[in-house]
């Protein structure tokens, strides 16, 4: 038999080189194919890496995730947009690295205060103004001199009238917890322009009255301003002409009509008044935008009240009831809380209350002499807990009390106890006197010392700070 030509002799050696060649081929073709993939993956893991960014941005969808917690000490995103980014998360505003800052911007916050009228901004971050010392400052009191300004009473002029001593006039009022706004005449004047002021009450809040008169008119030229009295007295207007504003004064000492409401002759034996009449002088106080009332000391008069039913004009027999000081007083209060509720628009107007002014009577409630008063004093009381027998605490809590019920915000100027200290700052005998006095009071000047009305300059402009702070920086 012929060989076949095509025919291969079994070789197990040859079968396994070729077998070997033939995996090397295929193993050289996958790697290839690995390699490509392999550096495909690495790239797609270098492209697919997420920029530090948007890590934040991805961990953001972590409930309450602001960013990569190993990265906390180095922002990223500038901090207004890592806030702006964070308010998207609920109850997140500010970047919790930054919790010190305030979190509405000043601009806001005073946004917020316009809403009260003539409110410009948050000075005082709740802090309470009343509770404070007396500071002996003679680089910024006082305010004003009392020869600049001529607007004074008489009765207010110590200087004039001999007081021999200055230093109550340099004494400045420093709350504990805060300062108080520093007090700004042309801003105020700007702020009241178009606008009408009227301090409401007795020749306590006249003092006032003439505080505020002075502290303000110092900035005004003599030509642009006028000061006018009419009705026997019983009005005062001073008006700043260039700014079409005016800061009045209407004397009513119990608010209610009463026997006593002659502002020159009002020396009456038995003080009554008249139930129900606030719109005997209210329809005075109408059209005012920001309204300062008081009153206190006519009502102290150590016996029961008379109340008056009825009126007092006619010769009939008066139906006259009496009635326990305090009982009497919340009455006149919830009156002029009516009034209030009626003719005042809190979207527009405001309504102070300056509280009870203390008489230093008696110099052995504060460890003076025996048988002394305020004459002579000249430095204030240092016992922070000191409150005179003449402030009626019953009375005070009928103010808060009374207040509490008005539906219009009624802000009391608590000067009482911060007044409390100020044994020195009395008039005395430094006044013009409407009767001369005799020669037994004048060997004996205590005798007829006025230890209720104040010098200005003096307390009475911290008032009016007071006024100045609580009307613009609520």
């Amino acid at each position: 038999m012929k060989p076949n030509p095509f025919s291969i002799k079994k070789n197990p050696f040859s079968t396994r080189l070729l077998a070997l060649a033939f995996i090397s081929l295929l193993g050289l073709l996958y790697f290839e194919d690995l390699s490509c993939l392999f550096g495909r993956y690495q790239q797609q893991q270098q492209q697919q890496e997420i920029p530090k960014p948007k890590r934040e941005e991805e961990h953001k969808r972590l409930p309450f995730a602001v960013g990569d917690d190993t990265k906390q000490q180095q922002p990223v995103i500038p901090n207004p947009k890592r806030e702006e980014e964070h308010k998207r998360l609920p109850f997140a505003v500010v970047d919790d690295t930054k919790q010190q800052q305030q979190v509405l911007p000043n601009s806001k916050r005073e946004e917020e205060h316009k809403r009260l009228p003539f409110a410009v901004g948050d000075g005082t971050n709740g802090c309470d103004l009343f509770d404070g010392r007396w500071v002996y400052d003679e680089s910024s009191r006082p305010l004003y001199a009392e020869s600049s300004c001529p607007y004074i009473q008489p009765q207010l002029t110590c200087e004039k009238y001999g007081r021999p001593d200055r230093r109550y006039r340099h004494w400045r009022w420093q709350p504990n917890r805060c300062d108080l706004p520093s007090f700004n005449a042309t801003f105020m004047l700007e702020r009241l322009r178009g606008k009408r002021v009227m301090y409401v009450g007795d020749s306590l809040n006249r003092g006032q009255f003439s505080s505020m008169v002075c502290l303000l008119q110092s900035v005004i030229p003599d030509g642009a301003k006028s000061f006018e009295t009419f009705n026997n007295d019983a009005l005062t207007i001073f008006t700043a002409k260039d700014y079409n504003a005016t800061i009045e004064f209407y004397w009513a000492p119990f608010l209610l009509e009463s026997n006593s409401d002659n502002a020159v002759v009002h020396r009456i034996k038995e003080r009554t008044i008249r139930a129900d009449s606030i719109d005997t002088h209210g329809q005075n106080w109408e059209g005012r935008d920001i309204l300062v009332f008081n009153t206190y000391l006519w009502w102290m008069t150590g016996k029961k009240m008379r109340i008056l039913r009825g009126s007092f004009e006619g010769n009939d027999t008066k139906d006259i009831i009496e009635l326990e000081t305090d009982e009497a007083y919340r009455m006149a209060l919830r009156s002029m809380v009516r009034w209030v509720e009626k003719h005042i628009d809190p979207e527009k107007n405001r309504v102070f209350f300056t509280t009870m002014s203390p008489t230093h009577q008696r110099s052995s409630e504060w460890g003076g002499e025996p048988d002394g008063n305020c004459y002579n004093q000249t430095t204030p009381i240092e016992d922070p807990t000191y409150w005179g027998s003449a402030s009626n605490k019953p009375v005070m809590r009928v103010i808060g009390e009374v207040f509490r019920e008005s539906r219009v915000p009624i802000i009391a100027l608590n000067i009482t106890q911060l007044s409390e200290y100020r044994k020195d700052a009395h008039t005395m005998i430094y006044k013009k006197q409407w009767s001369q006095p005799t020669p037994e009071q004048l060997a004996n000047p205590k005798s007829y010392a006025d230890c209720v009305h104040w010098c200005l300059p003096g307390l009475q402009d911290t008032w009016n700070e007071l006024l100045y702070a609580k009307l613009f920086y609520p």
